[in-house]
């Protein structure tokens, strides 16, 4: 998987689990070039996103729904990935 696929279905998925006003995805994945651990064909992500529901629960309970919805990917194509909620 490249990395413009993983953002579309990564957008797809929140969109469809999460009410989400905006959302930015950028590709981060520089930043682990030379990190021990970081394989190929993984990806870091910054997940930037406005959403009035999750700026309602608590920053664990808003990152575990973002886990949640994105499992498949985190254990597949995601090496890490930053949230940022507004």
């Amino acid at each position: 998987m490249d990395i413009n696929e993983l953002i579309a279905i990564v957008k797809k998925k929140l969109h469809n689990q999460i009410n989400i006003e905006s959302i930015n995805i950028e590709d981060k994945s520089f930043l682990h070039k030379n990190h021990k651990g970081n394989e190929e064909g993984k990806f870091h992500l910054k997940i930037t996103l406005k959403s009035i529901d999750l700026k309602q629960m608590s920053k664990i309970e808003s990152t575990k729904k973002i886990y949640k919805t994105l499992d498949k990917e985190l254990k597949e194509f995601i090496h890490s990935i930053q949230i940022l909620i507004t």
